[in-house]
């Protein structure tokens, strides 16, 4: 059943100063969630709003480097809504909205624009895989991107930030930024901490790349079962393992890794790997079904949300309304210190 959320209490507007540390995550609107998207961050999301103040964001002024088709885009956007509240995001518990129902994001962006040299957004690793990937499309978002990323944390003052061991550069440009406002206007936004997330690099279908639908190499969670079952079913494992009797090699196969995720006798399943008491069939056919039934509530719930998508559009804005005095405040004390009021 949806919620009539016309009729739902306004929540709280966001406290200046938090009983508890304040976290933000962005994450992109690249639409239907897939497996790893769950593994490498949902998760992760969803235990951290119990013990911290969560602010998530689903950045589509950040996707505008890369993707420009308006429709494309608020659709890409709403899924990813929609998957992340199926998948255990409660906006009763943090706040869930999206960057650009919030302006001041890119106001500060460019504010702290004028504070950030031009040589260290030049060599940020991202900044150089863009410019690789889309060669056609170098466009000066893709330069700024880190700047707008620092914004999007230091609007609402946040201190924790989750982040995997492998993204630590990223969020220390963060830092950076900071540091460089800090020392021209006074202090004004404390340094985000790293928030190290043991979440795991999901490889995908092929066993090779990390899973993305840029590679098309996802298994989607939340898609028919008859589809998820195709998908496990095509995954690669052990390339070395040639007969059914041949013994297996679990460690560098990617479906017994994945069945960590799945149910406490991964052990048992990569022994029967090993010995060649099991085959690779056999280990699929059983991966397939226990996604298939760990994910049915999520689909049931997505596939009510996405049928009723003011629910998703009323939380988002909720979220975003929540937010607006932490951002307009923020936004006055930098503009009072620059000279601009």
């Amino acid at each position: 059943m949806t919620t009539d959320l016309a009729a739902a209490p306004a929540r709280t507007p966001l406290a200046a100063n938090p009983a508890r540390p304040r976290t933000f995550s962005g994450i992109q609107p690249s639409g239907v969630v897939h497996l790893g998207n769950d593994l490498g961050a949902i998760r992760n999301y969803v235990a951290l709003a119990r013990k911290y103040e969560a602010i998530y964001c689903i950045v589509d002024y950040h996707a505008l480097t890369s993707t420009h088709e308006p429709d494309v885009l608020r659709q890409r956007t709403r899924e990813m809504a929609a998957g992340l509240l199926a998948l255990g995001l409660d906006p009763d518990v943090c706040t869930l909205f999206v960057q650009s129902h919030r302006p001041e994001h890119t106001e500060l962006g460019w504010l702290l624009c004028t504070v950030t040299p031009v040589s260290w957004l030049e060599r940020t690793p991202t900044y150089k895989e863009k410019v690789q990937q889309q060669p056609d499309d170098v466009n000066h978002g893709l330069l700024t991107y880190p700047v707008l990323q620092a914004a999007d944390i230091v609007i609402y003052k946040a201190t924790l930030v989750p982040v995997g061991r492998d993204q630590a550069a990223h969020l220390e440009l963060s830092r950076e930024i900071v540091r460089a406002f800090n020392r021209r206007y006074g202090a004004t936004f404390p340094e985000p901490q790293a928030v190290y997330t043991e979440a795991p690099t999901v490889l995908g279908t092929d066993g090779a790349k990390k899973m993305s639908k840029s590679v098309g190499n996802t298994i989607d969670i939340l898609g028919e079962p008859d589809l998820i079952r195709r998908q496990v079913m095509s995954m690669v494992t052990d390339t070395l393992r040639i007969k059914r009797t041949d013994p297996g090699r679990p460690e560098v196969c990617n479906v017994c890794q994945l069945h960590r995720f799945f149910g406490d006798d991964w052990a048992e399943i990569q022994d029967g790997e090993r010995t060649a008491r099991t085959g690779c069939v056999d280990t699929k056919k059983l991966l397939a079904e226990r996604i298939v039934s760990h994910y049915a509530a999520a689909r049931e719930r997505y596939a009510d949300l996405m049928a009723h998508p003011s629910e998703v559009d009323g939380i988002l804005e909720a979220g975003a309304d929540r937010l607006a005095p932490v951002a307009a405040a923020t936004l006055a004390e930098v503009k009072e210190k620059m000279g601009l009021r």
